[in-house]
């Protein structure tokens, strides 16, 4: 089984590009973020002539995110739990039964934060990116006690690690890459998650995001922050990661590409 994590960039924008990978890749799990549309603009026919059941979450021109899988979807939870008024589509997790049991899955676009500051004082994005992400964590918590495969994939905006930017001295204290939100992610990790990149790869300058300006991908300027976050159930049947980078070239192309783990599901 393929489960994929992107970050599309607007569904409706990356339509060409995300259909063309769907029918070249077959995942048999993707979970998209920033699809940038309400659920009825959501191009659902498209995708489910390729074979695809679909759940949405959306939010008007902003955030949103989606689950398609090759198999039904039961069990749809829209939002994440631990703050009732929080509008933001940034959420959407489902689970799916296999010949082996079920699988777990969340795509997840987590906040920016940027800035981190206003007039020298902690910004309010950035406060809401830390109370996010602990919220994250709790919701985490809860799930792990359910002992299944559980994949939470997604969009983090966290670079973990200087090997994950070709600057590190640069990226440093943006709301990616700063001790606050490092505690944070690994607050979520040390529940007992794995992230797959870590267990198929490690290499340093593996990215997952290239800036469109600057010649950012033309001089292979990116970051790491594209993750899928594992349970032990689920990463103890996991067989490889493939970063897919050539969707980054072509015709309006994501600033994000696909992030592909394969599992024994």
């Amino acid at each position: 089984m393929k489960i994929a994590t992107w970050n599309v960039n607007s569904i409706k924008a990356r339509l060409h590009a995300v259909t063309a990978w769907l029918e070249a890749e077959q995942p048999d799990i993707a979970c998209l973020q920033e699809i940038k549309t309400m659920d009825d603009g959501f191009p659902r026919l498209e995708i489910e002539a390729l074979g695809y059941h679909v759940e949405t979450y959306g939010q008007k021109s902003y955030n949103g995110v989606a689950l398609l899988s090759k198999r039904p979807l039961e069990d749809v939870r829209r939002g994440l739990p631990g703050d009732e008024s929080d509008e933001q589509a940034r959420y959407i997790e489902a689970v799916v039964s296999t010949e082996r049991g079920a699988v777990r899955v969340a795509s997840i676009y987590l906040p920016n934060g940027n800035p981190v500051e206003e007039d020298g004082v902690q910004s309010a994005k950035y406060a809401y990116k830390l109370k996010w992400m602990n919220r994250l964590r709790a919701h985490a918590a809860e799930l792990l006690t359910y002992e299944e495969p559980l994949i939470l994939a997604g969009d983090y905006n966290v670079i973990p690690r200087a090997g994950d930017t070709h600057d590190p001295r640069g990226w440093w204290g943006d709301a990616a890459y700063r001790q606050e939100t490092h505690d944070a992610y690994n607050a979520i990790l040390h529940l007992g998650l794995y992230d797959m990149f870590d267990q198929f790869n490690g290499k340093d300058g593996e990215y997952t995001f290239w800036d469109y300006q600057r010649g950012a991908w033309q001089n292979n300027h990116g970051i790491r922050i594209d993750h899928l976050l594992c349970s032990p159930q689920a990463i103890d049947r996991a067989s490889g990661l493939d970063i897919h980078k050539m969707t980054r070239e072509g015709e309006r192309p994501s600033d994000h590409v696909p992030v592909v783990g394969s599992f024994e599901l």
